[in-house]
């Protein structure tokens, strides 16, 4: 027998010869063995990443139903935060958008008893005072004997805007306390005093000689007031 290509072990027993390797190359095994398991964690990170979306969006979800549940609360928070402040606000020294514009245009009848009306045509050509004022107003009846000294002393033209008055109690008051009105108009639904940005009577205006607004006073006219702001904001407004 032919020997030759056999192999023996040291006591003669013949050894056994592998079975052939697979036709595959052993490099083409490696790299399928790398795409499965490449695969395999592909997919695993597949899923992780889709599991913390969903949570991810989950959570998103849960926040947005949270705030909108608290908006109502919130925006009545606001509100309060907002109407406090404003009841801490003076009116009075609070600036009016009207200041350096044009007086609102307006053409009231006169007060009864009276035989001139008030317009805004009526504001143009010289320095004037515009006065808002109520027979029911308590301050009005305060403020009343300066006005009287303005036009007794022919300091500046004073004109009034009688305001939600009835026209009987209004002629009353004139002809009891004095008529120191130039143009008296009567605004008996309030509309003109709503233009001119009426916070509540009484209210005086310095109007410039082109009918622009240039000063506003809240409140009853004071002798203060008048001497240290409006008397020198005339003189000003007439050089």
């Amino acid at each position: 027998m032919n020997d030759v290509g056999r192999d023996f072990t040291k006591d003669g027993t013949e050894m056994k010869s592998l079975p052939p390797a697979a036709d595959t190359p052993f490099s083409s095994r490696i790299e399928s063995t790398a795409v499965r398991d490449s695969g395999a964690h592909g997919q695993g990170d597949t899923t992780s990443m889709g599991d913390r979306a969903y949570a991810k969006g989950a959570l998103g979800r849960e926040v947005r139903s949270r705030l909108s549940a608290y908006l109502p609360l919130l925006a009545f928070l606001g509100m309060v935060v907002i109407f406090a402040i404003g009841l801490t606000l003076d009116p009075r020294k609070i600036p009016s958008p009207l200041i350096g514009k044009p007086v609102p245009v307006f053409d009231l009848p006169p007060v009864k008893g009276r035989n001139l009306g008030l317009s805004s045509a009526n504001l143009k050509g010289e320095v004037a005072l515009v006065n808002v004022f109520a027979s029911w107003c308590t301050a009005c009846r305060e403020e009343h004997p300066l006005f009287m000294e303005l036009k007794e002393n022919r300091v500046v033209p004073v004109h009034g805007i009688n305001y939600k008055d009835k026209p009987e109690d209004a002629e009353k008051w004139l002809n009891e306390l004095g008529d120191p009105y130039t143009r008296t108009g009567a605004d008996i639904n309030g509309r003109v005093g709503i233009d001119w940005g009426v916070y509540g009577v009484p209210e005086t205006f310095v109007i410039d000689r082109d009918g622009r607004i240039a000063y506003k006073h809240i409140g009853a006219l004071t002798r203060d007031v008048l001497q240290k702001k409006i008397i020198p904001l005339i003189s000003e407004l007439r050089l």
